[in-house]
């Protein structure tokens, strides 16, 4: 398997700035997406992506940047469309991370925590409380143990139950995104 085309910051901004740029495909989960994202980005989410990955490549026939916040989840759809055969795909080193932290443009909507963090929010409360309880009642430390492992797993893994089950919750779902929806935005740009 070859490792998937990047494209640094400063490459894609030469490319959106000169007009005639790829299409960019941001497989974040619409509460992510709608907190910040590059202007002229298409919100995509990577389970959406997952599902209709045939019908979606009929739409992005042309160049493409796959976006997320890291380039974990954009590495993860690179290799969704490259099996329904979609040429042309390049993924953002670094994600809006890196985009962000060059200064690139961003257009914010509102404010929400990324769900790394909430992630190490949880995770922690979750320990700390076991540990805490654990001193009365030994047997509850083990719970802590198990997040650990948890944690441990989805490091191994590159996969994080816990950001999937917070990523359902209604303060990160944002706008629900559907297929229908995301066709007739891509169709709108064509126009």
């Amino acid at each position: 398997m070859t490792s998937p085309m990047k494209l640094d910051v400063a490459g894609l901004r030469r490319l959106v700035e000169s007009g005639g740029g790829p299409r960019l495909i941001d497989v974040r989960t619409p509460g992510e997406f709608e907190n910040a994202h590059i202007p002229g980005s298409y919100n995509v989410p990577l389970d959406l992506l997952r599902e209709h990955r045939d019908e979606l490549r009929h739409h992005l026939d042309e160049q493409v940047v796959l976006i997320c916040r890291s380039g974990q989840r954009a590495a993860q759809a690179e290799q969704v469309l490259a099996a329904a055969g979609l040429p042309n795909l390049r993924l953002l080193d670094g994600g809006m991370t890196a985009w962000q932290a060059a200064g690139g443009p961003v257009r914010h909507g509102r404010p929400r925590w990324d769900l790394e963090r909430q992630v190490r929010l949880v995770a922690g409360a979750i320990v700390l409380t076991a540990v805490l309880i654990g001193l009365v009642v030994p047997p509850v430390t083990w719970l802590a143990g198990a997040v650990g492992a948890g944690l441990v797993i989805a490091s191994l893994t590159n996969t994080c139950v816990m950001g999937m089950l917070l990523a359902k919750l209604p303060y990160n779902r944002g706008s629900r995104r559907n297929y229908d929806a995301v066709v007739a935005a891509l169709r709108d740009e064509r126009a």
